[in-house]
């Protein structure tokens, strides 16, 4: 039995919408490898997310791109991060904090929520396996 012509409008719909928020993240990650204060990878994680719900053609573009194909499908597979990327997130993060707290002066309170987050965000990304050797 064919769906009712509804629905095929509304998932037309909704592989439109995931689409173009794939093409904005994937925006966003390209402003972030030119930004050295912007993430790059979380932005095309998710760019390749909705390509998987909208386009499996900007699905593969992504994962095959050359820079940036390695470090998602190793994402995707195994839910690893390299050593370089590793180390350039936590020193982002320490910078953003060494900032936040230059500029702000936060409460102690405001500080401590702050620099928790951060060290929890570090650690998880620190206990994330590293890529296979392909």
């Amino acid at each position: 039995m064919a769906k009712p012509r509804h629905r095929r409008a509304v998932a037309h719909l909704s592989r439109g919408a995931w689409a173009v928020l794939g093409i904005v993240f994937v925006a966003l990650g390209f402003i972030g490898a030119l930004l050295p204060l912007m993430p790059t990878t979380i932005f095309l994680i998710l760019a390749a997310g909705c390509f998987a719900r909208s386009s499996p053609r900007l699905e593969a573009w992504l994962l095959d791109h050359p820079r940036f194909g390695p470090t998602l499908r190793a994402w995707r597979e195994d839910g690893a991060i390299g050593s370089r990327a590793k180390g350039m997130a936590c020193a982002g993060m320490v910078l953003g904090y060494a900032l936040f707290w230059w500029g702000a002066r936060p409460t102690l309170l405001l500080d401590l929520v702050v620099g928790l987050v951060l060290a929890g965000c570090a650690a998880f990304i620190i206990t994330r396996p590293a890529p296979r050797g392909r």
